[in-house]
C-alpha cells in the first residue's frame, strides 16, 4: 500500500478518533461547543473539500470531507443540547463571509481564491470559539484540538498535488488547534493560581 494512502487512512482514523469523545463530550455535558463556530467550520471545511478535489488533492483530502460531515453534526447538536449559542452580530458576518466563498469560487474559476477565502473565514470562524474559551477554559476539550492539529499535519503529508488550494486550509487549522490548545492552558493555569 503506497505510503500517502496510508497516511490518508491515518488521517481519516483520527478524525473520527478525535470526534467521537468530542461528540460523546457533548452529549454528557462536558463540552459546550459554540453552534455558530461549527455551522461556519462545516460550511468553509464542505467548500474547502471540494476545492481540494478540484485541485487534484487526491486520497488527501476524504478527511477533510468526512470532517465536513461530522462538524455539520456537530453544530446541529450544539444547537440541541442548548450549548453556546450565543450569536452575535460578528457571528453572522463570518458566516456571510463564509457563505460568499461559493460565488467568489465561481466567478474566478480557480479553486484557490476559494480555499484562501474559505480558510480566512475558517480562522475568523474560531472567534467565537477563542472569545468562549478565553471566558470559560474549562469548557473545551483539549484533546480534540490535539488530535486535529496532528491529523491537518497527516493530510498534508497525504496529498497528492501540493499546492496553496491543497495545503493552505489544513495547515492554518492546524496551527489555530495549537494556539488554541496554548490559549486555554495558559487561562486554566491563571484561574488555577487566583
Amino acid at each position: 500500500m503506497p505510503i500517502k494512502d496510508i497516511l490518508s487512512l491515518l488521517a481519516i482514523a483520527l478524525t473520527i478518533i478525535g470526534f467521537a469523545p468530542y461528540i460523546l463530550a457533548i452529549y454528557r455535558g462536558h463540552t459546550r461547543p459554540h453552534m455558530f463556530s461549527w455551522l461556519i467550520w462545516g460550511i468553509t471545511t464542505s467548500v474547502v473539500f471540494f476545492a481540494q478535489l478540484s485541485a487534484n488533492g487526491g486520497r488527501g483530502v476524504i478527511a477533510i470531507g468526512i470532517s465536513a460531515a461530522i462538524t455539520f453534526y456537530i453544530a446541529l447538536l450544539a444547537y440541541r443540547h442548548k450549548a453556546d449559542i450565543n450569536i452575535t452580530n460578528s457571528d453572522w458576518l463570518f458566516l456571510l463571509f463564509a457563505l460568499s466563498s461559493i460565488p467568489a469560487w465561481y466567478l474566478a474559476s480557480d479553486p484557490t481564491i476559494a480555499v484562501i477565502i474559505l480558510t480566512s473565514v475558517d480562522l475568523l470562524g474560531f472567534g467565537p470559539t477563542l472569545r468562549k474559551a478565553y471566558q470559560h477554559p474549562l469548557d473545551e476539550n483539549l484533546t480534540f484540538f490535539g488530535i486535529f492539529a496532528l491529523r491537518n499535519a497527516l493530510v498534508i503529508a497525504a496529498l497528492s498535488h501540493y499546492s496553496i488550494a491543497t495545503v493552505l486550509f489544513p495547515f492554518a487549522v492546524g496551527i489555530c488547534c495549537i494556539i488554541l490548545i496554548v490559549l486555554v492552558l495558559a487561562r486554566r493555569r491563571s484561574a488555577r493560581r487566583q
